[in-house]
This record gives structure tokens, C-alpha cells and sequence, in this order.
């Protein structure tokens, strides 16, 4: 590689200060005299002037190199000299101090100094020609490098949308490739969705909403607000779906440059097709998204959850939380029983996320007053679930104090669930079912399928079953209504329709074939625990 070449600035045009590390234009010692401060001025071309007034033959950008010949003599020459190059926006002046001047004129100096124009000089000779050379090479590479990685941009987007990327996927790659925290937000600026980079989720959306009001919103893409963030609006058609931000990284240089516009743009482009083609709202993806989160703690940390939270409206501080599980069975689907259900707390006052945690199986994460009862709440939104879908089972977990805690309460609600039998009475007095409903029986059909429950009912049965199946027999049916009787052979010689000596032959009968005791409380306790999970087992 060319000695005279560096390492080219990635995604932007070489700064002045980029320009004067060159080998090339350090070999003639450059020294800054003015405008130390604004070296981060990008270069777009090199040019070398001996004119009075070079200015008419300049575009913006450029780095002015001179012997000092041309210079006027006099100080209103000079200042007038000055004011072209800085109206016409050149990047920087540099005078080489050989020829004509040893040192630079005070005219000069005070002239640069007063309109912010980076003067510099060289104490030694430079070719300029050789400099105009190199940094043109430098220039024109990088703009080179530039179009092949916006080609790039352009058809990883295009991949994403061919292959109907959601906007989890969209957001994400927009973030990968600018290495830049991007945000989609609706038009209520509620974070939808967040993919940070370089920093956590807390930092990024601590907040959000008052930050982002303080951006005002444009209908281009471009840098705004007090925090410089670069933001495009997501529409079709004249109609305003949301707006995605990309966030400056803290302590680099130029905010954002043309790649970063091109990604913003070409996310939100693939954000409207994505729109377009799913039919599922964003606010419920996100709703779903931070909901499961929390019930599989997978964020990064409590902190992150808040500011998540926060930033979709859910109050996070001095408030009570309560996980609600709703199984819709067969009868809804798509997005209309979350918008019911949301709309129904909304209008009830009471913050919530609602989203779908798996096929037919809605999470409801109720974000309540300390003062604020939770079963009213639960008896309105179940009764709304049932108009829905009158199959549908309503599960409640515990209240938690602390955002971080949900995972708890969702797990009490799903175990709710899982001992919950398709078409179990609800209680007389409430339409959803909670922790203490389950009783041994509501226990035995949540362990259904755990082989030891089945292992133990046929150790502790099997010899009776078979002997039923072989003799045509009902000893079973005996033995259940002995134990329901709780011992009482009475009782249960009634229920069955039995006389007392033909029931005391058949319990001597089951003593027999069980190798048991019916006596032994104990042992009626593992019989009518057996006998339990055989009567689930078989409705199942």
C-alpha cells in the first residue's frame, strides 16, 4: 500500500485533521494557527489557487492550498480574501511558508480567526500536486467504498422484505448495520420496538416519551431534537403509521452520515411493506414481545424491563402487578380478541399489556393502584374473554410488588391453566379460575402425563382392574364408593346398591387382591389418590 495513504475513515469523506496526518502534507510540518476546534470539517476536494479570488472557481468543501503569493497587501484585501473562501464554504485554508511569507500575516490570522476558518501552515515545501493526488485518491475511494456498502444496504433490505422479514427483523437489521440504537415508535410515541447497539434498553428508552416529544416530527428523513436524532417517518400513501429514530452513539464524532440515512430510509420502506403484507398491529407485537419477556425473564435486567415497559405506557412505580392467563380454545383467533380485551381495561383505567404468549393463549400483565382491588378487574376482563369465546379459561396469579416479579405470577396463572379440564365449572361467585381451585383432583389432571402419576395408579390398581376385566366384575366401582364414603361401609353399600353383607364380602375381596388394608387410613388415602388419577386419566 501507498505510504501516502492511510487507513480511509469508513462511511464518510476524509476531515481536515484526516487530511493533514497524511504523510504527504505532514512532511511539510503543518502547524493550525485558527480553527482548531473545527478539524472534524469534512474535505471534499483538493484544490490549489494562486488567485486573488479563488472563491468563483470553488463549490464547498475544499481544501485551499497556496504559496501565499496571491495575498493582498493590504489587511482589507486579506479580510475580503477570508470572507470568500468562508461564504463558499471552503473545508480549510493551508499556506505554505517558504516562498513568500516565513511566518503568517497578522492580517491573515485575525481575518481566519474571526470567521472560523482553519487556517495552516506548512514550514517546509510540499508538492501539491502530489497532495491534490493523493487525497483525491483517498476521496474517491472512499466514495468507491461507500456506493459498494450502500449496494449492500439496499439488498440485504430487499433479501428482508422478499422473504416477509417482520419488523423484530427489519428493526434488528437497521440497528446491525448502522451499529446505531434504532427505535420504532407509533404515533402516540410509545417505543415499540427497540434494538440497541452499543448501549442497554434502559439508556435507550429511559424517558422515552418526553424525549421524543421534544423531537418534533418531519415528514423527511432528518437530524432533530435536542438529543440529534435521525428520524424518518413510517407512511403509506400519505397516512402516518409511526417513526423510526436512530440514536447517536455517545463520544463519537459526526453524528450520523449518508449510509446511516440510506439504512433509516430502507428500514423504514421495508417496515411499511412488512405492514402491508402482515396483518398483525405493532403495538401487539410489542405488547407480545415484552410480555414474554417477562414471563420467561429474558431481558437483560430489571432496569431494562422497566424502561421497556415504561416506554409502551405501562406504569412501572407504585403500583401492584397481577399476571391473568387467557385460553381461548377454538373459538377466536387472529387480533381481535387482544384489541377487545385491551380496549376493555382501557376503559375500565386500568394500564395493561395484552399479547398472545403462545397459539390461542392470550398474557395479560395489569399494572394496578396499591389501593386498587385486582378481582374486579379479573371479573370484568374474564366475562369480556367468554363473550369471546365461551370455552375460553380465565387464569389469575398472585399480585407482585415489583415489575422484575411477574415471572412468578405468570407461572401461578399457568399452573392455574394446566390443572384446569376443558369445561371445569367456574366458581359461584367469580367467572376465572385461581390458585386455590386446585384441588386433588385439578392437581392429579395437571400431572397427568408424568409417568410416575401413571406408574403409581397401576401399582396401586392394576391387580383390581385386571381381575374386573377377567371375571366381569365391578370391584372397582365398590372400592370407589367406599372411599368417597370415607370408610362408611353403610353409606357406601347404599350408593352402591348393595346390601351390608355383600358389601363387606366384596371389601374383603379388594383386601384381598390389593394385599391392603382397607382399615388403614393411610392406605384408603393411596387408594382414593390412585383411584383420583384413574378417574382423570380415563375422562382424559
Amino acid at each position: 500500500m501507498n505510504e501516502n495513504h492511510p487507513t480511509a475513515p469508513a462511511g464518510r469523506a476524509p476531515t481536515v485533521a484526516d487530511v493533514l496526518a497524511l504523510p504527504v502534507l505532514s512532511a511539510g510540518q503543518p502547524q493550525v494557527v485558527t480553527g482548531l476546534a473545527q478539524l472534524d470539517r469534512p474535505v471534499r476536494w483538493v484544490h490549489i489557487t494562486e488567485l486573488t479570488d479563488p472563491a468563483s472557481f470553488l463549490k464547498g468543501g475544499e481544501l485551499v492550498l497556496t504559496t501565499g503569493m496571491p495575498l493582498p497587501e493590504d489587511a482589507a484585501g486579506v479580510r475580503r480574501y477570508v470572507d470568500e473562501l468562508t461564504e463558499v464554504g471552503a473545508a480549510a485554508l493551508v499556506i505554505e511558508l517558504v516562498r513568500r511569507y516565513h511566518r503568517p500575516p497578522d492580517a491573515l490570522v485575525q481575518a481566519c480567526r474571526a470567521r472560523g476558518l482553519p487556517l495552516v501552515t506548512l514550514a517546509r515545501d510540499v508538492n501539491f500536486l502530489e497532495v491534490t493526488q493523493v487525497v483525491h485518491a483517498l476521496i474517491l475511494g472512499n466514495q468507491a467504498d461507500a456506493m459498494r456498502r450502500t449496494q449492500r444496504v439496499h439488498e440485504a433490505f430487499t433479501a428482508l422484505t422478499l422473504r416477509g422479514a417482520g419488523p423484530e427483523d427489519v428493526v434488528h437489521a437497521a440497528a446491525e448495520m448502522s451499529g446505531r440504537t434504532v427505535v420504532l415508535e407509533n404515533l402516540v410515541h410509545q417505543a415499540l420496538i427497540c434494538e440497541p447497539s452499543g448501549s442497554t434498553v434502559e439508556e435507550a428508552l429511559t424517558g422515552w416519551e418526553q424525549r421524543s416529544r421534544a423531537t418534533a416530527p418531519g415528514d423527511h428523513t432528518e437530524v432533530g431534537g435536542p438529543e440529534g436524532w435521525l428520524t424518518a417517518p413510517v407512511s403509506y400513501q400519505g397516512e402516518r403509521w409511526g417513526r423510526l429514530a436512530m440514536l447517536p452513539s455517545p463520544g463519537e464524532g459526526p453524528g450520523f452520515g449518508p449510509e446511516h440515512i440510506t439504512v433509516l430510509e430502507r428500514t423504514a420502506m421495508a417496515l411499511t411493506v412488512a405492514r402491508l403484507i402482515h396483518s398483525t398491529p405493532w403495538e401487539h407485537t410489542a405488547h407480545r414481545n415484552a410480555l414474554r419477556e417477562l414471563a420467561e425473564q429474558r431481558h437483560h435486567s430489571p432496569e431494562d424491563a422497566r424502561a421497556r415497559c415504561a416506554a409502551l405506557g405501562l406504569p412501572t412505580r407504585d403500583c401492584r402487578f397481577l399476571a391473568i392467563l387467557v385460553d381461548l380454545g377454538t373459538g377466536a383467533g387472529g387480533s381481535e380478541p387482544e384489541t377487545r380485551l385491551h380496549g376493555e381495561l382501557r376503559s375500565a383505567g386500568v394500564p395493561a399489556l395484552v399479547g398472545e404468549l403462545s397459539p390461542g393463549r392470550l398474557g395479560v400483565l395489569l399494572a394496578l393502584r396499591p389501593s386498587q382491588p385486582w378481582r374486579p378487574v379479573a371479573e370484568r376482563l374474564s366475562r369480556t374473554a367468554l363473550g369471546l369465546a365461551p370455552e375460553a379459561i380465565v387464569s389469575v396469579g398472585s399480585e407482585v410488588a415489583e415489575l422484575a416479579d411477574t415471572a412468578r405470577s405468570f407461572r401461578e396463572a399457568a399452573r392455574v391453566t394446566e390443572a384446569t379440564p376443558p369445561g371445569q365449572p367456574l366458581p359461584a361467585d367469580r367467572s376465572f379460575h385461581e390458585l386455590p381451585d386446585i384441588d386433588l383432583r385439578r392437581l392429579l389432571y395437571a400431572l397427568r402425563g408424568d409417568t410416575r402419576v401413571q406408574d403409581y395408579t397401576e401399582r396401586r390398581l392394576g391387580r383390581l382392574i385386571d381381575h374386573d376385566t377377567r371375571h366381569g366384575t365391578d370391584l372397582l366401582t365398590t372400592l370407589g364408593h367406599y372411599l368417597d364414603a370415607a370408610g362408611n361401609k353403610t353409606t357406601a353399600a347404599r350408593r352402591g346398591g348393595l346390601s351390608r353383607e355383600t358389601m363387606y364380602q366384596r371389601l374383603r375381596t379388594i383386601e384381598r387382591l390389593l394385599d391392603t388394608d382397607l382399615e388403614s387410613g393411610e392406605r384408603r388415602t393411596e387408594l382414593h389418590v390412585a383411584l383420583t388419577a384413574l378417574r382423570v386419566l380415563r375422562t382424559e
